[in-house]
């Protein structure tokens, strides 16, 4: 018998789930944001406590097979899957939406070294992000413009103005923000898709200096860029495979 463990958080997450309604199949998603939206498929909310607590977690609830659709930047999971799926013979597929491709961005290899490559004096930067890393870009004196899912409890970063909104996002929308904004830097992880593009289509447009963070480097396993591709996978991949 087949039992699916879908590791979610993205829009492909959600896709992924809706193919697989009717199944056996398990939504983990980590518990970020406040109103995680409903799923068509039993979900489980929170962490799994390391590699071997997702390895005791997949033994105990009879997983078969394991999809991650986590975020492009969500490597600690993504590398806690490889282990414990590793670990347990279990079969793995990455299931991750294709990087943006763009010219005159400004590519650095993380969050460090994007704060570093931004101007020393007072610019005005639309710092997309998420929430996770406002603190690394707490210490330059600009004028930020921050657009998250949940409302902070606290001001993320001095100088900021906080829009509280959730993709897909439309390239109007994100001129008409961000020449209110005044907006010369954006900052963005390279996460890909189409709902977040927009903003990128917005910055050619008005010649803001893109900076772009590349993507982590994870272990090697079969990818897939749609659900189709996922479902055929798992017609096909062995469960059990160290037994």
């Amino acid at each position: 018998m087949t039992r699916i463990l879908l590791l979610g958080g993205t829009t492909e997450a959600r896709r992924m789930a809706d193919a697989l309604a009717g199944m056996d199949a398990i939504y983990s998603l980590a518990g970020r944001t406040a109103q995680p939206l409903a799923m068509p498929i039993p979900m489980r909310i929170g962490g799994f406590g390391g590699p071997e607590g997702l390895a005791d977690y997949l033994r105990r609830e009879g997983i078969t097979h394991v999809v991650d659709a986590t975020h492009p930047f969500a490597a600690r999971i993504s590398a806690n899957a490889h282990a414990a799926c590793d670990a347990l013979g279990l079969p793995l597929i990455r299931l991750v939406r294709p990087a943006w491709r763009g010219e005159g961005w400004l590519h650095v290899p993380d969050m460090a070294a994007a704060a570093a490559v931004l101007p020393r004096d007072p610019a005005r930067v639309f710092l997309a992000i998420g929430r996770m890393h406002l603190s690394e870009f707490a210490h330059l004196p600009h004028r930020w413009l921050l657009r998250l899912v949940d409302a902070p409890t606290a001001p993320p970063l001095p100088r900021a103005q906080v829009v509280i909104d959730r993709g897909p996002f439309t390239v109007d929308g994100d001129l008409y923000l961000m020449r209110r904004h005044g907006t010369t830097h954006l900052v963005a992880k390279n996460s890909g898709g189409a709902g977040a593009e927009a903003k990128l289509h917005a910055a050619r447009a008005l010649g803001v200096q893109v900076v772009m963070i590349d993507r982590p480097v994870l272990p090697p396993r079969p990818h897939a860029a749609h659900p189709a591709e996922v479902l055929d996978w798992l017609h096909h991949a062995p469960a059990d495979l160290g037994a």
